[in-house]
């Protein structure tokens, strides 16, 4: 089987890498209060600030495009197939005759950029398929689609 052809959204590394901006603001503001705090320890203080500062830049800099590099998805009329991760990759492939449910969520910074994530339940022991960071619209229409197509099959194998 090749590749699934879609990308999420163009804004999903944004979102991406704001979601991980936020944590990493708040572990920076907490070193802010040991340099004001603690004058004692400025040799350690100022190598556990260089190792933060190169997490968060990796964090909030790289992986989001190399998530978004990763992430792909299609929908066929015999499967959704999904590729996801960044460091460790995983496909998936969950057959239409074993979807049991579809359904669309939307966050907080989902909603402020104009994404949805899309999860596919089905009888798999594996969990549910998921999605990510599609435009909304785009989500809406595989949700439809899927269930237009779930809703055709002659017979259910689950």
């Amino acid at each position: 089987m090749r590749e699934p052809l879609h990308p999420p959204s163009t804004r999903a590394p944004l979102v991406w890498a704001l979601s991980a901006a936020i944590p990493w603001l708040m572990v920076l503001a907490g070193l802010a209060v040991w340099f004001a705090l603690d004058d004692q320890r400025v040799r350690l203080q100022v190598a556990v600030a260089a190792v933060a500062a190169l997490s968060a830049v990796v964090a909030v800099g790289v992986v989001p495009v190399w998530r978004y590099r990763v992430h792909r998805w299609e929908i066929s009329d015999r499967a959704v197939y999904t590729r996801t991760g960044w460091l460790t990759q995983e496909r998936r492939i969950a057959p239409i005759s074993r979807v049991q449910t579809v359904d669309t969520h939307r966050g907080p910074l989902d909603r402020l950029f104009g994404l949805a994530n899309v999860t596919v339940t089905t009888a798999s022991s594996a969990g549910a398929v998921q999605i990510v960071a599609l435009d909304s619209a785009v989500a809406d229409e595989i949700a439809a689609r899927l269930t237009d197509i779930a809703a055709i099959g002659d017979h259910d194998a689950t």
